[in-house]
Protein backbone atom coordinates (compact mmCIF):
# COMPACT_ATOMS: atom_id res chain seq x y z
CA UNK A 1 0.00 0.00 0.00
CA UNK A 2 1.01 3.55 -0.66
CA UNK A 3 1.51 6.33 1.64
CA UNK A 4 0.31 9.64 1.06
CA UNK A 5 0.22 12.57 3.55
CA UNK A 6 -2.35 15.59 3.10
CA UNK A 7 -2.20 19.12 5.00
CA UNK A 8 -4.91 20.09 6.66
CA UNK A 9 -6.54 23.14 8.29
CA UNK A 10 -5.20 24.04 12.39
CA UNK A 11 -8.86 23.74 13.29
CA UNK A 12 -9.83 20.10 11.81
CA UNK A 13 -6.86 18.81 13.34
CA UNK A 14 -8.25 19.78 16.92
CA UNK A 15 -11.77 18.45 15.64
CA UNK A 16 -10.02 15.13 14.70
CA UNK A 17 -8.04 15.12 18.15
CA UNK A 18 -10.99 15.15 19.92
CA UNK A 19 -12.06 12.12 18.44
CA UNK A 20 -9.08 9.89 18.67
CA UNK A 21 -11.40 6.75 18.39
CA UNK A 22 -12.06 7.09 14.91
CA UNK A 23 -9.69 5.79 12.33
CA UNK A 24 -9.12 9.07 10.18
CA UNK A 25 -6.79 7.06 7.48
CA UNK A 26 -9.75 4.89 6.95
CA UNK A 27 -12.03 7.59 6.75
CA UNK A 28 -9.53 9.45 4.27
CA UNK A 29 -9.19 6.11 2.55
CA UNK A 30 -12.76 5.41 2.32
CA UNK A 31 -14.06 9.26 0.51
CA UNK A 32 -10.95 8.89 -1.54
CA UNK A 33 -12.15 5.50 -2.81
CA UNK A 34 -16.01 6.92 -3.50
CA UNK A 35 -14.93 9.94 -5.28
CA UNK A 36 -12.55 8.10 -7.61
CA UNK A 37 -15.30 5.39 -8.19
CA UNK A 38 -17.28 8.43 -9.68
CA UNK A 39 -15.08 9.75 -11.59
CA UNK A 40 -14.13 6.01 -12.96
CA UNK A 41 -18.27 5.53 -13.37
CA UNK A 42 -18.07 8.81 -15.38
CA UNK A 43 -15.12 8.17 -17.55
CA UNK A 44 -17.07 4.77 -18.60
CA UNK A 45 -20.02 6.60 -18.84
CA UNK A 46 -18.45 9.38 -21.43
CA UNK A 47 -16.23 7.49 -23.10
CA UNK A 48 -18.78 6.66 -26.26
CA UNK A 49 -20.28 10.40 -25.60
CA UNK A 50 -20.31 12.64 -28.73
CA UNK A 51 -20.85 15.56 -26.18
CA UNK A 52 -18.59 18.12 -26.47
CA UNK A 53 -16.87 20.22 -23.67
CA UNK A 54 -18.98 23.53 -25.26
CA UNK A 55 -22.25 21.74 -25.59
CA UNK A 56 -21.88 20.61 -21.79
CA UNK A 57 -21.00 24.19 -20.97
CA UNK A 58 -24.53 25.53 -22.78
CA UNK A 59 -26.52 22.91 -20.92
CA UNK A 60 -25.87 24.00 -17.98
CA UNK A 61 -26.05 27.66 -18.25
CA UNK A 62 -29.37 26.86 -19.94
CA UNK A 63 -30.18 24.69 -17.02
CA UNK A 64 -29.21 27.61 -14.53
CA UNK A 65 -30.60 30.10 -16.30
CA UNK A 66 -34.35 28.24 -15.59
CA UNK A 67 -33.43 27.38 -12.40
CA UNK A 68 -32.52 30.66 -11.76
CA UNK A 69 -36.47 31.73 -13.60
CA UNK A 70 -38.34 29.76 -11.36
CA UNK A 71 -36.70 31.04 -8.11
CA UNK A 72 -36.65 34.28 -9.08
CA UNK A 73 -41.22 33.50 -9.70
CA UNK A 74 -41.44 31.96 -6.30
CA UNK A 75 -39.48 35.11 -4.56
CA UNK A 76 -41.84 37.63 -6.31
CA UNK A 77 -44.90 36.22 -4.80
CA UNK A 78 -43.56 35.99 -1.13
Amino acid sequence: MVNMTLAIPEDLHTLMKKHGHIKWSEVARKAIMTQAEKLEMMDKILANSKLTEEDAIEIGRKINKGIYGRHKELFKKK
